[in-house]
């Protein structure tokens, strides 16, 4: 008997079928907004990832050395992979470039509710357009998938922020800007809500703001609840903060005319600490705040692409993970149900197996999304009716050699154990007569 490995999951086929009912609704949602579906390899080079982060990153993965010598990694994120092919063929692509991936990735870290070491996570990504719509476009569909999913805007909210405030307004507070990590601040205010005050200030100390300013810039922060309180902020700031003022207003305001206004407030204390970030971000959060950490979050990141060796392309995205969005659907109780449905299953009674998979060929026929089952291991009737119950069978269709001399079949409604017979050649109806998906009642 083997055991799986820590953080690594098993999905029986009831999880699963809620899992694939929460991935279509994230995905379709995508779709309707021209977002296409890109596939990308398990396997990066290693260097990728040391590149923009240090060799320190190597602990966080999965890197190994491949029978070719070269050193590989399970993708911790998708970002860097999707910059690498717009890198490649950026020229050819048409702008902007909208894609949507849904995939399994993999990091080293210590495994915790929500969080795992092989975890999934789908990315929506547009490529090539700096203007406020295209961020307001993730946020939409980034909303549109979470009410698919029976969420509210009593269920979630989108906290919105804006990494060169952040960073304009540590400089501009600064006795010596030149003196100041602006980067090593951010990652402090991403911090904020997880360690206690003491350690907070103490970080940005360590960015170089003193601790009377160190205050200073967090009330300053802290303070905004509203659009308008971005006034007093934008005041005590540079140029550069009067315009990633301006961004984010314009951010917001677009937002508002593509239906996800409702669910985004302003929130400067929300970073993102990963570095590539570098304009507006975000960060969906319970309302109730009982599921207490992010759900998922997104933003800029305009100078990833050249930093691959690309053109310089603005970028824009966010990537629900599914580990974290459960936790809100069961919170909420929008969680799908996690058990099997069955439409019919065909009882085959008898030398009539030739009939009952004719019969089965035909009812798959009525549509895409009609599952029917029929006997494959030999089974006796009450087993077969048993298997038909733990399945969840809607319906039970009886081909029996009695029935078959007689010109008809035994149908049985599951829920209530009601048995009809039915002429053979009024079963099933034709698709499309108007009366949907036969069923027991249809012939009462």
């Amino acid at each position: 008997m083997y055991d799986g490995l820590k953080g690594f999951r098993d999905f029986y086929p009831g999880e699963q079928s809620a899992r694939r009912e929460v991935t279509d609704a994230i995905e379709g949602a995508a779709s309707r907004y021209g977002f296409r579906e890109i596939a990308t390899p398990a396997l990066e080079r290693t260097e990728m990832y040391t590149d923009k982060s240090g060799e320190e990153i190597v602990e966080e993965l999965y890197a190994f050395e491949d029978k070719g010598g070269r050193g590989v990694s399970l993708t911790p994120e998708l970002t860097p992979t999707v910059a690498r092919m717009v890198v490649a063929k950026g020229q050819e692509l048409s702008k902007p470039i909208k894609w949507v991936s849904t995939r399994p990735f993999w990091r080293y870290e210590q495994v915790q509710q929500g969080r795992f070491r092989e975890f999934y996570q789908t990315n929506i990504d547009v490529f090539g357009s700096s203007a406020p719509e295209a961020d307001a476009e993730v946020l939409a569909v980034a909303a549109d998938a979470l009410t698919d999913l029976g969420l509210t805007a009593d269920d979630f909210e989108f906290r919105v922020s804006h990494r060169d405030i952040l960073g304009g307004l540590v400089r501009a507070l600064a006795d010596d800007p030149d003196a100041v990590d602006t980067e090593a601040a951010i990652r402090a205010v991403d911090k904020r809500a997880k360690v206690d005050d003491g350690e907070y200030v103490g970080l940005l100390s360590d960015a170089g703001l003193d601790r009377a300013t160190a205050r200073e810039f967090d009330d300053l922060i802290s303070g905004v609840e509203t659009v308008d309180d971005l006034d007093a902020v934008a005041a005590a700031g540079d140029e550069s903060v009067e315009d990633a003022v301006e961004n984010l207003r314009n951010v917001l305001a677009a937002a508002d005319d593509f239906g996800a206004g409702e669910f985004c407030e302003v929130s400067l204390t929300t970073a993102r600490g990963l570095d590539y970030y570098t304009g507006v971000v975000f960060e969906c959060f319970d309302s109730t705040g009982e599921v207490s950490r992010s759900v998922f979050g997104g933003g800029r990141y305009d100078d990833l692409i050249e930093s691959f060796g690309g053109q310089p392309t603005p970028a824009v995205g966010v990537a629900p993970g599914h580990a974290t969005l459960k936790l809100l659907c069961q919170r909420a109780g929008v969680w799908p149900e996690e058990e099997l449905t069955t439409d019919y299953y065909v009882l085959s009674v008898g030398d009539t197996r030739g009939e009952a998979a004719a019969l089965a060929r035909d009812l798959r026929a009525l549509g895409d999304d009609v599952v029917v089952e029929q006997d494959v291991s030999d089974r006796s009737f009450g087993a077969q009716l048993g298997y038909a119950d733990s399945i969840n069978a809607d319906t039970v269709v009886v081909v029996g050699e009695r029935d078959l001399e007689n010109g008809e079949y035994t149908v049985k409604d599951m829920a209530s154990g009601d048995e009809t017979t039915v002429p053979v050649e009024e079963f099933p109806p034709a698709p499309g007569d108007g009366r949907g998906l036969p069923a027991y009642e249809d012939y009462e």
